[in-house]
C-alpha cells in the first residue's frame, strides 16, 4: 500500500510546487493568492494529463489481449497495471486448469464402456461420445445439434422421450440389425438429459442360453422321474409276474442310469467351469490314457464295429488325467454309439508341424450336416433328439470336451459329410506335448 502514500505525496507536491510557482509570478502582478490558486490548479492538471496518457497506455495493453507483460510504469498506473497482470494470469490459469479437467473428463467418458449422449431442453443433440454415435448410427460431428427423434426412430424410445417416462430403460434393436441395444435417459440441469446407451447383445444371449439350459435340464429330469414314477406306480398296484416284474425293474434301472449320468455330467461341467487350469508340468503317458478309453469303447461296442487304435509311442501330454480321459471318452463312446453295426471307428494320434499334438477320432457314421457343426457343442443340442435319447447321450459330451480343450489351451476341430461319416479332432498346443527322448543308438539306425 505504499504506493498510495507516494501519489498523494506526489500530488501534493505537484500541487504545492505549481502554488509556489503561481505565487511568486503572481507577487509581480499583485495577484499573490490567485496567482499561486493558479500555479496548484496547473500542477493538478499535469498530474491528469499524466495519468490520462497512462491510463491510455493501460487501455492499449489490455485491448490488445493483455497477453504480453504489463507497460513498464511506475507509481499507482504501475501498480496498477501489476495487479492487473496478476488477475488475468491466474485466470489464465484457471481457465487452463479447467479445460484440462474437461479434456480428462470427456477422454474418461471416451473409454466408458456405455454410450453418452447430453441433450438440451429441445432434445438437441449437444455432445455425444463415439461410442454412443457407434450405437445409434450417428455422425458426432454432422449431427450435433439435431433433434435425437429426427435421427433415432425406434418407437419405444420416441415413446420414452414424449412421455417423459425415465424411470425404466428401453430396449431397442442396433440401427445396423446387429444386436439390441438398453437406453437410459436421466433429466439434469434445466430441461437437459443424459442418454446412456449401452450394447446388452451378448448378455441377452447369455440370459437366454441360461434359460434354455434351465428348462432342458428340467426336461432332461423330468422325463425318467416320469418312467420311474410310473413303474413304481405300476409295482404297487398291479400283480406282475416274475418276468414282468424283471422287465419293469430293468426299465427302472436304465432311467435311473440315465439320470445319474446326466447329473454326472452337470457336475463336471460346473466342475470345469469354477476350478483353475490344469498345470502344465504334471505329464501322462498317453499310452495309459488310451488304455482306459479303449477298454470303455470295446465294452460299449460289444463287438459290433471294427476299432482301431494308434496311441503313437512314449508320448506324454500335460494336464488333468481325469479331464482329458473324460474328453477323449466322450468322443469315442459319441462314435461308437453313432456309428451303425459293422462300422468302423479309428482314433489315432498325430502332430502337427508347429508342434502341437492331436488325438482324432474317426467314424463311419451317418455324418452330420454342415448347418447343424457350429451348434454340436452347445449343452443340449441334438441333431436328433429321440435318436440321441435312444443311444444314451445326455446332450453334454460334446460340451465337456470344449471346456476340456479350452482349459487345456487347445480346441476341439470337427469335419462330418452326410453319408461319409465325421471326424473330431481333440488339438493341444505344443507346449502340453512331450515326445519320446531317442538314444543315441536309435538315433544312429535312423528310428
Amino acid at each position: 500500500m505504499a504506493w498510495i502514500w507516494w501519489r498523494v505525496l506526489f500530488a501534493l507536491s505537484l500541487a504545492l510546487g505549481g502554488g509556489f510557482i503561481g505565487h511568486a509570478l503572481g507577487a509581480a502582478q499583485g495577484y499573490t493568492v490567485r496567482g499561486a490558486l493558479a500555479g496548484a490548479l496547473i500542477g493538478v492538471v499535469l498530474l491528469l494529463i499524466r495519468d490520462v496518457l497512462m491510463g491510455r497506455r493501460v487501455l492499449r495493453w489490455l485491448s490488445v489481449g493483455a497477453h504480453e507483460a504489463s507497460p513498464a510504469m511506475a507509481g499507482f498506473w504501475g501498480e496498477l497495471g501489476s495487479r492487473i497482470e496478476r488477475a488475468l494470469r491466474s485466470r489464465e490459469r484457471q481457465a487452463e486448469a479447467e479445460r484440462e479437467r474437461l479434456a480428462q473428463f470427456l477422454t474418461a467418458i471416451e473409454a466408458s464402456p456405455n454410450g453418452v449422449m447430453l441433450l438440451d431442453a429441445s432434445e438437441q443433440i449437444e455432445w455425444c461420445n463415439q461410442l454412443a454415435a457407434e450405437h445409434l448410427g450417428l455422425d458426432r460431428q454432422r449431427d450435433l445439434r439435431q433433434r435425437v427423434t429426427n435421427l433415432v426412430r425406434a418407437p419405444a424410445f420416441v415413446a420414452m422421450l414424449q412421455a417423459r417416462a425415465f424411470e425404466q430403460p428401453v430396449q431397442i434393436p442396433h440401427p445396423a440389425g446387429r444386436g439390441l441395444l438398453s437406453v437410459i435417459v436421466r433429466p439434469y440441469g434445466e430441461g437437459q438429459r443424459l442418454l446412456l446407451t449401452q450394447d446388452i447383445t451378448e448378455r441377452e444371449r447369455a440370459d437366454a442360453m441360461r434359460r434354455d439350459f434351465v428348462a432342458n435340464v428340467s426336461h432332461e429330469i423330468r422325463t425318467p422321474l416320469t418312467v420311474v414314477a410310473g413303474f413304481v406306480e405300476t409295482l404297487t398296484n398291479l400283480p406282475l409276474s416274475e418276468v414282468e416284474r424283471k422287465r419293469v425293474l430293468a426299465l427302472m434301472a436304465q432311467q435311473a442310469h440315465r439320470m445319474q449320468s446326466l447329473v454326472g455330467d452337470l457336475l463336471t461341467l460346473a466342475r470345469l467351469e469354477g476350478s483353475p487350469r490344469p498345470a502344465a508340468d504334471s505329464w501322462l503317458p498317453l499310452a495309459r490314457l488310451g488304455a482306459a478309453v479303449e477298454l470303455d469303447a470295446r465294452g460299449l461296442s460289444a463287438g459290433r464295429h471294427r476299432l482301431a487304435f494308434d496311441w503313437g509311442q512314449g508320448i506324454e501330454l500335460a494336464g488333468n488325467e481325469a479331464e482329458l480321459l473324460s474328453a477323449v471318452t466322450n468322443l469315442v463312446s459319441n462314435a461308437v454309439r453313432y456309428t451303425p453295426d459293422g462300422g468302423t471307428v479309428e482314433v489315432s494320434w498325430g502332430q502337427r508341424h508347429d508342434g502341437a499334438g492331436e488325438i482324432s477320432v474317426r467314424d463311419t457314421g451317418p455324418g452330420i450336416a454342415a448347418e447343424h457343426l457350429p451348434r454340436l457343442t452347445e449343452r443340449f443340442y441334438r441333431v436328433d433328439g429321440s435318436r440321441s435319447r435312444d443311444t444314451g447321450g445326455t446332450g453334454l459330451g460334446l460340451a465337456i470336451v470344449k471346456h476340456v480343450a479350452q482349459r487345456h489351451g487347445g480346441e476341439l476341430l470337427i469335419e462330418s459329410t452326410v453319408g461319409e461319416g465325421s471326424r473330431f479332432t481333440l488339438m493341444l498346443p505344443p507346449a502340453r506335448v512331450r515326445l519320446p527322448v531317442l538314444s543315441a543308438a536309435a538315433q544312429g539306425t535312423g528310428w
